[in-house]
């Protein structure tokens, strides 16, 4: 009985040692077709809302794997469907525009690419956001989603989103259909990469991620005139410079301490030279913040003290405030991200998973969840790992995303990218969509 127990064990063990090189060998079977993708939308990147090749390469690739795949969703938006039998519907996203920006990287397939954005200047173009790598992570986990469809069943949802970097793809795809066209997703996946962690490491946390959004153009009208006579004008510029000085006060005096908000004046224009006083000076703001009470409270403010100081400053008209770009905030689920980021440390290794605090950028997968649909997103190195530690070691800051020296660490973070949306899409794609639904937080925020 004894000799039977230890050979059967012998024989368990054998197997299962046999099986994770066959897990592991999934990633490195797809890296080849993976690189060479990313490596050919990294030359050939295309501004938001332009990205007609790009959209074709991902949709061609999909629909050689044996996906259903649906092109032109909310105007260069793919969509590709893989069923598997009865299960949940799990979407996995990724973006397809790149930047203005002319790349500074030095590598050996860095962008060349110059056009005209849509104002008609001619600008340089580059996968300055990491975008290119997303794609690329999400094309090798669509092969090995396609190779193994014994390891998970229901219905997997890729969705290749137009003008993230705009903020206005996700809408755009939403009034298109995307919600009633296909079938409605009970869960929503999404990545991203940074130079904020080292490649092969990705980062998770429950609730927040990234912030409200709020873009505001303010113009204040004053009454032009001479330089030297400013007695006989209204000065838009003095008006906003108080202004912008004024509403530094909003976060430090009118929100709560603790919670989150930034008012920030990104420019201000006015005047053509410098004895004359215009007629009227422009100010840029971005304005952040994570919940809904303490967003409507920072914009009244803004709208309140802007009116005031052109009041205090004689101001012929009412300052004009434009609120033309906004997007949500992106929360995660906190009973998923604590499900997955498990899911994860199993798959990657408990040192490869960090907690992080939520940041104040912004992106437009919250218009995807806002259609209440639960969510996890999370962040992948792409740090070098020896230029990380440098960098920790000495203070210094690597190049972030958007900066034309921004180069993520590819050879590990596709790796890793890949290794990490299969892990977690195969666990949400397993078991039924009531025991799915059971273990998500449902919270609101």
């Amino acid at each position: 009985m004894r000799l039977t127990c230890a050979f059967q064990f012998l024989l368990l063990t054998t197997l299962a040692t046999a099986q994770v090189p066959g897990r592991a060998g999934e990633v490195e079977s797809v890296y080849p077709d993976a690189h060479t993708f990313y490596l050919d939308l990294h030359q050939n990147p295309e501004l938001s809302s332009h990205e007609t090749q790009t959209a074709a390469k991902l949709a061609g690739r999909l629909r050689v794997l044996g996906y259903a795949v649906t092109e032109n969703v909310g105007q260069t938006g793919v969509v590709g469907m893989l069923k598997n039998g009865a299960g949940a519907t799990v979407m996995l996203r990724t973006e397809l525009d790149a930047l203005p920006v002319e790349e500074e990287t030095g590598l050996p397939y860095a962008s060349k690419k110059q056009t005209k954005d849509d104002s008609g200047r001619d600008v340089g173009v580059m996968h300055a956001c990491g975008h290119d790598l997303h794609m690329a992570s999400l094309f090798g986990t669509a092969e090995i989603m396609a190779r193994s469809k014994d390891t998970w069943h229901g219905t997997l949802m890729l969705i290749g989103q137009p003008a993230e970097e705009t903020i206005t793809g996700a809408k755009r795809m939403i009034e298109a259909g995307l919600m009633t066209r296909f079938p409605k997703p009970d869960v929503a996946i999404a990545l991203h990469v940074g130079n904020s962690l080292p490649a092969g490491k990705v980062g998770v946390g429950p609730g927040y991620r990234f912030s409200n959004a709020d873009s505001l153009r303010i113009t204040i009208y004053g009454k032009g005139g001479h330089g030297s006579q400013p007695n006989s004008t209204i000065d838009p510029v003095v008006i906003a410079a108080r202004t912008v000085v004024s509403l530094q006060t909003i976060v430090s005096r009118e929100v709560k301490p603790g919670e989150v908000a930034v008012v920030t004046v990104g420019y201000i224009q006015a005047g053509t030279k410098n004895n004359i006083i215009p007629d009227q000076a422009e100010l840029g703001l971005t304005v952040r913040s994570y919940k809904p009470e303490v967003r409507k409270r920072v914009l009244a403010a803004v709208e309140r003290i802007t009116n005031a100081e052109a009041t205090a400053g004689g101001a012929l008209h009412e300052p004009r405030i434009e609120h033309y770009e906004a997007t949500d905030a992106v929360y995660n689920d906190p009973a998923l991200a604590h499900r997955l980021g498990s899911v994860l440390e199993s798959s990657l290794g408990k040192d490869n998973v960090v907690t992080e605090e939520p940041g104040m950028a912004s992106e437009d997968f919250s218009y995807f969840t806002a259609q209440g649909i639960p969510s996890f997103y999370f962040s992948l190195g792409g740090a070098d790992p020896e230029k990380y530690a440098e960098a920790k070691s000495t203070g210094a800051t690597l190049p972030s995303n958007h900066s034309p020296l921004f180069a993520p660490d590819v050879d590990p973070a596709l790796h890793t990218g890949i290794a990490s949306e299969v892990a977690v899409l195969r666990d949400l794609l397993n078991g039924s969509v009531e025991d799915l639904h059971r273990s998500i937080s449902h919270t609101g925020r």
